[in-house]
């Protein structure tokens, strides 16, 4: 026991549960809070036909309260029956047709209804996971971000969405190189169900895909950020622009910008040209383009410190600057964007490009800028608390059905931040008694905790786990049999 605890009573220690927002009576009411965002849910895992939907509740509680190993024969055995084999549960995920699109646009329908998490940021990005083969959909040799390398896996771009100090996934897509739509994965493709009106799109068209669609949802966001992977695509940045969307997107170093306005047109043919006349814009003025990295220590950026936001090693702050110059895209159209300089404490420069208003602060940039990191949470969360990079999903259905379960339950997780947060304040006086700027917040690891107290996962006896072995020994004896069998056929004579 701590002096703290012994030299004062427990309603006024710091270790009081009430002070920091967690009663018993939280706790003790999370199991049904899971069982009823399920409900709100459950018509999303019905189909035509067949009402299986109580294997996304199977789901949902595994994925929150396991763990590892969170594939479909463990979920089924620590949750259903510890002798279930979970094929069940596998044929709900890989092969029943439900829309894992429906659970995402229910989410981002109960965003908009949340006061607190109006005017949000949508952060995306790309996540790869190694595959051992290249039968998976959408599997190929592909850069992995997460392992810094190209090497054979699949990669999802996901759309996440930040307020109020809650990260949430609201909607994802999973990569298919262009090879997977050549002749000779056609039958691949429809063993896997891939949608058959699927197209080659690369990461830029599929990202700008969510969030148009995203935008259709009316889900409140006020700016887009992203890596350079797309904030180099000028094509991207200007339909962003068309659909009045406003962007921070950061850019390679080698980033071609103009420092005046350049001018572009079609020039006028010289009397004396052979061959056809000039058809296409080009840029007509003198003004050369720069790159972004030879601009630090240009007169114009002068670099200053920005407070950021408070974390849990204190405040952070980078030097930034910032000033509007033009660029030129693809089509050959010249746009004026602000063109943000941000240099952390190890100095690692980063540049971004934005279409802010005019009169945008620094500030406002900066930290717009700053909730990227938020996109990394998102993913982090994914995998490490709801087993994101635990199944290997063949199928793309499976791919598509997992992802929305697991965003699902990213979503259970910060409704039961905010709803507590009303519900069981925290008491003030920690702060100044903690000597902070602000206490830190419950994170997913948290939720998940008090989760696994109330919904024990079912243990393995003795013998049930020889019966499990048995039934496992069984089954590959009769497959062994079938083969055997197959065998004897082919070679038989005629």
């Amino acid at each position: 026991m701590t002096s703290d605890q012994t030299e004062q009573p427990e309603q006024f220690s710091i270790f009081d549960p009430s002070r920091w927002g967690l009663p018993m009576e939280g706790v003790d009411d999370i199991a049904e809070r899971l069982r009823n965002t399920w409900e709100r849910y459950r018509h999303c895992f019905r189909t035509k036909t067949r009402d299986t939907s109580e294997y996304g509740w199977i789901y949902l509680r595994g994925a929150l309260t396991m763990d590892t190993d969170r594939n479909f024969a463990n979920i089924s055995r620590r949750v259903i029956d510890i002798e279930d084999d979970g094929q069940n549960l596998q044929h709900f995920m890989s092969d029943s047709p439900w829309a894992g699109e429906a659970v995402f646009s229910q989410i981002q329908s109960e965003i908009r209804q949340r006061e607190e998490l109006s005017d949000g940021i949508l952060v995306f990005d790309e996540c790869g996971d190694e595959r051992a083969g290249d039968d998976s959909a959408g599997a190929g040799r592909q850069y992995l971000g997460r392992y810094g390398k190209v090497d054979m896996g699949q990669v999802a771009v996901a759309l996440g969405y930040y307020q109020a100090n809650q990260w949430i996934m609201v909607d994802a897509e999973l990569y298919l190189p262009k090879h997977w739509f050549d002749e000779e994965h056609k039958k691949l493709r429809r063993r896997w169900h891939i949608p058959e009106d699927r197209t080659f799109k690369n990461k830029p068209d599929i990202a700008l895909e969510l969030i148009l669609r995203a935008q259709e949802q009316q889900l409140p966001f006020e700016v887009v950020t992203a890596d350079s992977l797309y904030g180099r695509d000028s094509l991207f940045r200007t339909a962003l622009n068309t659909n009045q969307i406003t962007y921070v997107l950061d850019v390679p170093v080698d980033t071609h910008v103009y420092l005046n306005e350049p001018t572009v047109g079609v020039p006028e043919t010289p009397p004396n040209k052979k061959g056809r006349p000039f058809s296409k814009p080009q840029r007509l003025s003198d003004e050369k383009p720069v790159e972004v990295r030879t601009l630090l220590n240009h007169s114009d950026f002068s670099l200053q410190p920005v407070e950021l936001r408070h974390t849990e090693r204190g405040l952070l702050s980078y030097d930034c600057a910032a000033r509007q110059v033009w660029t030129i895209d693809e089509e050959n159209k010249v746009r004026k964007e602000w063109l943000l300089i941000w240099k952390e404490e190890c100095g690692k420069i980063h540049y971004s490009l934005s279409n802010a208003p005019h009169d945008t602060p620094l500030a406002q940039l900066a930290r717009w800028r700053c909730f990227r990191y938020f996109a990394e949470r998102t993913f982090q969360d994914a995998r490490s608390e709801a087993g994101w990079d635990e199944l290997v999903a063949r199928k793309y259905r499976a791919w598509m059905h997992h992802t929305a379960l697991d965003a699902l339950a990213l979503w259970f997780v910060a409704e039961t931040k905010l709803d507590w947060a009303k519900l069981y304040p925290r008491d003030p006086e920690l702060v100044s008694e903690l000597e902070l700027a602000v206490l830190p917040a419950l994170s997913m690891a948290n939720i998940r905790e008090l989760l696994k107290a109330v919904l024990p996962l079912k243990q393995l006896s003795p013998e049930s786990a020889r019966r499990l072995v048995i039934k496992h020994l069984v089954n590959r004896s009769k497959s062994t049999r079938s083969r055997l069998n197959s065998q004897q056929r082919s070679t038989a004579p005629t």
